[in-house]
């Protein structure tokens, strides 16, 4: 199983001591200027965050258009689109048109999103749940029409009255393939398998909202086996992509022992358990220290192993210029170790 590497940034901004990103202005222009940069390294994908009423990235659409047009072989995609605040027939326009300036590169992970500042926030857009239904059930179905549409399926009836064509009309422009790289955002075994009977490639989240004792790593393997279980079952044809989230910071200079060399002590380097929205979660840990250190630390993750697309999280208020610094330490130093190997020139994005 081929290996891919790809960053993902959470695009946050603000006016503090040491941030490189003191405005949106900021974090969107670096963003674009760090997917050049990794595609440039030999990085496979330059992933996003999406989150609303937040100082952090949250319109995708023009985003991923403005890197599409400024790179040619770098995968761009999100993890993830919370799905309640999302028009999704409008999403699935806009969508489908960043996909066409991209060449057809985009892999958008979606969901139903994560713990948020505002109170009942897709509220403010004008989106509620039916009656008898909660947020997760929001989620899903704008996902369900989303994938629909840019799929082809037709949405409305024409308007031959007017001159219009007759019959049921899909929303334009279609990216044909695009339905093929949507992911789902799964933070539960359950949900693991809810992903694969829906089709849907999985994005294995940054942390899991349950905890049955064993290490994060191998609790993430036991959904990605369901997972992979699940979609043998359904029948698909395909073959489904899956990706897991790791922060990987490589101590190497001076500057990062100030910024890092603190947090690989007894304790930093575990996996973290806590409460989230009322349930028990447990978090990954960070991988911390010298490069061959954590090279033989991420070969013995069992999920790393499991996972097609490995994300690294990028301190991205740090600048352009540390975070190239950082993946190409990585891709140099420490991803061998897993089995990856820069991608070429000319080498096609799968879908």
């Amino acid at each position: 199983m081929k290996k891919r590497i790809g960053f993902l940034s959470f695009g946050h901004y603000q006016a503090v001591p040491g941030s490189q990103t003191r405005t949106a202005g900021d974090a969107l222009v670096q963003s674009i200027e760090l997917a050049i940069a990794a595609e440039a390294i030999g990085i496979d994908g330059a992933f996003f965050r999406v989150h609303h009423f937040a100082r952090q990235l949250a319109a995708p659409y023009p985003l991923l258009a403005a890197i599409g047009a400024r790179t040619s072989r770098i995968e761009i995609g999100t993890g993830v689109i919370d799905m309640r605040y999302e028009n999704p027939l409008y999403a699935a326009e806009e969508a489908a048109a960043a996909d066409l300036i991209a060449g057809g590169r985009l892999q958008l992970g979606v969901s139903r999103g994560s713990p948020e500042p505002a109170l009942r926030g897709a509220r403010a857009f004008g989106y509620v749940p039916a009656e008898g239904e909660d947020d997760s059930d929001l989620a899903r179905a704008h996902t369900e029409l989303f994938r629909a549409a840019i799929a082809g399926a037709g949405v409305v009836h024409g308007d031959d009255g007017r001159g219009n064509p007759s019959g049921v009309l899909a929303i334009q422009p279609q990216s044909p393939g695009l339905a093929d790289r949507i992911w789902w955002g799964a933070g539960t075994r359950a949900t693991g398998r809810w992903t694969a009977e829906q089709g849907m490639n999985l994005m294995s989240s940054t942390l899991l909202t349950e905890d049955t004792g064993v290490p994060f790593d191998q609790l993430q393997a036991e959904q990605i086996a369901l997972f992979r279980e699940a979609w043998a079952a359904a029948g698909h044809e395909r073959t489904p992509r899956v990706s897991v989230s790791r922060s990987v910071l490589p101590i190497v200079s001076d500057e990062d022992r100030r910024y890092f060399g603190g947090r690989g002590g007894a304790g930093e380097n575990e996996d973290q358990v806590g409460y989230l929205d009322g349930g028990v979660a447990r978090f990954g840990k960070s991988y911390v220290g010298e490069p061959d250190v954590l090279a033989e630390q991420l070969a013995q993750d069992v999920a790393v192993a499991e996972a097609d697309t490995i994300l690294l999280t990028v301190p991205n208020q740090l600048g352009v210029e540390y975070n190239a610094r950082l993946l190409e330490t990585i891709a140099r130093e420490i991803a061998p170790a897993i089995g990856w190997e820069p991608a070429g020139e000319t080498e096609p994005s799968p879908a």
